[in-house]
């Protein structure tokens, strides 16, 4: 199963700009899990995300790609869409 994690924080500037992004994807029927560094302190260590904004696109809970920083949405979704 594919999923999209979005690692981010409230005190994070670019979070700020990025996250309504991905809502909006998230609204388009992405599967987004929304990640606090902060409070989700076991994920953000198990992906070893030491940046936010950070962005992984999992299949079947394996990593298979990773975006650091604010990046347009369509990389993204071309990441996701070509997994099976």
């Amino acid at each position: 199963m594919k999923k999209i994690l979005y690692f981010s924080a409230e005190w994070c500037g670019p979070c700020k700009t990025f996250k309504p992004k991905m809502k909006k994807l998230a609204a388009e029927n992405f599967p987004i899990e929304f990640l606090n560094v902060d409070s989700d302190s076991e994920l953000t260590m198990k992906y070893g995300v030491r940046n936010v904004p950070t962005t992984i696109v999992t299949f079947d809970g394996q990593e298979k790609f990773r975006f650091v920083g604010v990046k347009p949405t369509e990389e993204i979704t071309t990441a996701y869409n070509s997994l099976p």
